[in-house]
């Protein structure tokens, strides 16, 4: 269960997190400084929630913002490099109504899929510790209870996001397999659980400048799984 009404009202709770004092010290320091690019920017420099419709069929976890793109634009994964390849890619399967997002106001809009992580504030060195995962835990969990009646796939960015998500699914009555599954990109295990509809759960090498730039994870590749999600979620 949950104690909110909505995606909406879970989305504000979200920006006001200050449970984790290394997060907290971190993403308003980053805000201060700045980088030079964005010095006359005035950054978000709070939590960062999902974006994407409330009746969302696809949800895709990644990791957490970045300390200047989601950290400094207030939305996930818009206004750095990773955010760029993953964008054009949802936008070439469908997903998105353009293949780019550089601010919060700039028309992005997703059809029929919600971006979110399990953290929500950028970490030093994108390095969330374990005791900060778990911290912000309830924030998935609670996302999931809300997309209940109309997720079908979910699909993790990285090994980090699909532990979360093994963990939240499991907290919220599917059954997880064991030995638990292991992550690997275009790897998939189907879900189900007493009195819930079925979910496939889908892997995706991170979209980490380290795996785009060295050729590990290629637009052709994210696309595939993408689309594999998206089909299996009837969009």
């Amino acid at each position: 269960m949950t104690r909110f009404r909505d995606l909406a009202a879970l989305d504000a709770a979200v920006t006001q997190c200050r449970a984790c004092p290394r997060l907290v010290e971190w993403r308003e320091r980053v805000a201060r400084e700045k980088r030079r690019a964005f010095a006359d920017e005035t950054y978000w420099g709070r939590p960062v929630p999902g974006i994407g419709p409330a009746d969302a069929a696809f949800l895709i976890i990644g990791l957490a913002p970045a300390a200047h793109g989601a950290n400094r634009t207030g939305r996930m994964f818009t206004g750095d490099r990773s955010g760029d390849v993953l964008f054009a890619a949802l936008h070439a399967v469908g997903l998105a109504n353009q293949p780019t997002s550089v601010s919060a106001d700039d028309g992005l809009n997703l059809r029929g899929t919600r971006i979110t992580a399990p953290v929500h504030c950028a970490p030093p060195a994108n390095k969330p510790t374990p005791a900060e995962r778990d911290e912000c835990s309830h924030w998935l969990h609670s996302e999931l209870t809300l997309l209940a009646p109309t997720v079908r796939s979910v699909m993790s960015l990285g090994a980090f996001g699909w532990r979360a998500a093994l963990t939240a699914l499991g907290e919220h009555g599917y059954a997880i397999p064991v030995p638990r599954p292991v992550f690997g990109h275009g790897v998939s295990v189907d879900l189900a659980g007493d009195g819930l509809p079925p979910l496939r759960l889908f892997g995706s090498y991170h979209v980490s400048q380290q795996n785009t730039f060295t050729g590990r994870l290629t637009p052709a590749m994210l696309e595939a799984v993408l689309r594999e999600a998206a089909d299996y979620a009837g969009l």
